[in-house]
């Protein structure tokens, strides 16, 4: 057995060749769930659909969000509403469009601090994706829990790993920016294109969320992070009570998102700087003291005090994806074996 922690692009990208190293069947995905939203009553689970997505064979890989040639009637119906209506709306139907502070943490709980009407959309959303948001809402209103809700969605895309939400209870990811506001991470990082400046992130709930019992479970087996971003990736898991121990308590091995001091792609290096952290791969091995190793970039010239595993870790398609995953399984293997023997410097970087 094996797990995955899975959030934006990097690990789903890995999963394409984890599958040709692990038996999917025995592949455990916890998804980060920070980046959820609810849109128009409907709540989008980002990255627990780019895995979706990706495991069906359905995944539009040109832009890793939403479905492959899928229409958006619906999208650009709402879009010529909102346009349409004018002034009788109140306000601008091209920027997120928050609900007030009562609504934000009334009715539906997993939505909490992240409620956002449906005029104007501000994440485009296609029709057959849609479909996805509807019937998980659904399942969420009839008393499902989102671990169930998700579980019947990967049946119903034929997925052979065991998809797992990080958490049932609502945990929000928040922006707080020198300008001395306060958005969702996905008016930050979609809406604004990742502006103005951070100056810290915060994990809404997380105190008072907690891993369910099939991701302490999948815990237990090694660990694999992906090349994801350690801030809003990783860190709303990390931030629930428990599920770092837990790491501290089994092999892991994680992917370097940077070469040196060059991110592959996305905001990490902006979030980690905003948050305090060096956007570095050295600062993705400070900010993961419970990793036993690490896998990096031939190129990246960081030095770690644990074990590294070194390859060309750019993934492009499922032979990069397959080279990184190989790397990831002999590095798991390293830490298996000095676990026999001396053990490995499990804090800090050197």
């Amino acid at each position: 057995m094996v797990t995955f922690l899975a959030g934006g692009t990097g690990t789903p990208k890995l999963l394409d060749g984890a599958a040709r190293v692990w038996d999917p069947a025995d592949t455990a995905v916890v998804a980060n769930t920070g980046d959820d939203v609810e849109i128009g009553g409907h709540l989008v689970c980002p990255d627990v659909d780019t895995v979706l997505f990706a495991g069906g064979g359905v995944l539009d890989r040109e832009t890793w969000w939403g479905i492959d040639g899928d229409t958006t009637a619906t999208h650009e119906e709402l879009s010529r509403l909102a346009s349409a209506a004018g002034d009788a709306i109140d306000g601008d139907p091209g920027t997120p469009r928050y609900l007030d502070d009562a609504a934000q943490t009334a009715g539906r709980e997993i939505a909490r601090w992240r409620r956002f009407s449906g005029v104007g959309e501000f994440m485009e959303i296609g029709d057959r994706d849609r479909a996805v948001h509807v019937t998980r809402t659904g399942l969420l209103d009839e008393g499902k829990s989102l671990t169930a809700a998700t579980r019947a969605l990967a049946a119903a895309f034929d997925l052979d790993v065991d998809l797992l939400p990080m958490s049932d209870d609502p945990v929000a990811t928040l922006i707080h920016t020198e300008d001395g506001e306060t958005i969702h991470f996905q008016e930050y990082w979609v809406a604004r294109r990742a502006e103005p400046a951070v100056a810290d992130v915060e994990f809404r709930g997380s105190e008072d969320a907690e891993p369910t019992e099939a991701v302490r479970e999948a815990l237990a087996e090694p660990v694999v992070i992906g090349p994801s971003n350690p801030v809003t990736s990783l860190g709303p898991m990390l931030a629930l009570p428990g599920f770092e121990r837990a790491l501290r308590e089994t092999p892991v091995v994680a992917v370097s998102p940077f070469v040196g001091d060059e991110v592959f792609s996305g905001p990490a290096g902006a979030l980690m700087a905003g948050v305090g952290r060096e956007p570095s791969t050295a600062g993705v091995a400070a900010a993961y003291p419970f990793a036993d190793a690490f896998v990096l970039d031939e190129a990246d010239p960081t030095d770690i005090a644990r074990h590294v595993e070194r390859t060309d870790t750019r993934i492009d398609d499922g032979d990069d994806a397959e080279r990184v995953a190989r790397a990831c399984e002999r590095a798991l293997e390293a830490v298996e074996g000095d676990a026999a023997g001396a053990s490995t410097p499990r804090e800090g970087a050197g």
